[in-house]
């Protein structure tokens, strides 16, 4: 018993111990500098975000039953090149 209770307390003390701060740049480091063309440099949180290029949505419905595939005019096979 006692070989479970120590464990499952570290588990618990790891998973209470997330910062719920602003991030800040540590000290002696700056953020990155602005693009170029821009005038003012981006906020942590504004680098943090994802843009829809980098995690796009599913834009495919997914099939519920067996239907015949239609036509595909881009599956050609490959050439004798």
């Amino acid at each position: 018993m006692r070989r479970l209770v120590l464990p499952a307390v570290l588990m618990l003390a790891l998973g209470a111990c997330g910062q719920r701060a602003d991030l800040k740049p540590r000290a002696g480091q700056d953020l990155p500098p602005p693009p170029y063309g821009s005038e003012s440099r981006s906020k942590a949180e504004a680098l943090l975000q994802i843009t829809p290029q980098a995690a796009p949505e599913r834009s495919v419905e997914l099939r519920k039953k067996s239907e015949e595939r239609t036509d595909d005019p881009f599956d050609l096979p490959p050439s004798d090149e």
